[in-house]
């Protein structure tokens, strides 16, 4: 295992979804965080696949670090057995101690917030303010529309295909968890030259 990834980052649902298979991979993707040794860090919330994902590691022993914004605690009420609780003040310190503590993304079925945060963190790769990949596991196809939607971006001369190479897409936790571990950090800034495209 590269000694570059300790920690990863899992942003998900607080919702469980209709489909029994997204809780399925929840609880694989955090048992193979914690059988890999690999910390994990997420939202900190009890509910939907949040709550999922961090009982499957704590479950298999694994370190798991949840992040909390104050005013959020009420309607999202944190996991009572995380290694740590972190909280904080807003969104947005929210996302950037998640990034800090964590190496690389992985995003599973989720809504809006969880559309949000990965996107912030593919820009963040792509603006070289971090070298992290992100990873979707692609439970049922959920995320056949994004995906298509990056490579449009690619198509349009919007996204480098490079960057775009920073993106993971699969439905076997394992392997994904294998391209985020082998990830190679572009080396190229994110202007595309209209001459060049």
């Amino acid at each position: 295992m590269a000694t570059f990834l300790k920690a990863v980052c899992v942003f998900c649902g607080c919702n469980r979804g209709v489909n029994p298979r997204y809780e399925g991979a929840a609880q694989s993707a955090g048992r193979l965080i914690a059988e890999q040794g690999l910390t994990l860090v997420y939202g900190g919330a009890q509910s939907g696949l949040m709550g999922v994902v961090a009982k499957a590691a704590l479950a298999s022993g694994g370190r798991v670090i949840g992040v909390l914004p104050r005013g959020m605690m009420l309607r999202e009420p944190p996991h009572s057995g995380l290694s740590e609780l972190l909280v904080v003040d807003s969104m947005h310190e929210r996302k950037a101690l998640m990034a800090e503590r964590s190496d690389a993304f992985l995003a599973l079925p989720g809504g809006l917030g969880t559309l949000e945060e990965v996107a912030e963190t593919i820009s963040w790769t792509q603006l070289g303010l971090h070298d992290k990949p992100t990873g979707f596991l692609n439970v049922n196809g959920f995320f056949d529309p994004l995906r298509a939607q990056f490579d449009r971006m690619v198509e349009d001369a919007f996204v480098l295909p490079a960057h775009r190479g920073s993106i993971f897409f699969g439905d076997c936790p394992e392997r994904l968890l294998g391209l985020l571990r082998d990830f190679d950090p572009p080396k190229v800034h994110k202007w595309i030259d209209p001459d060049e495209s």
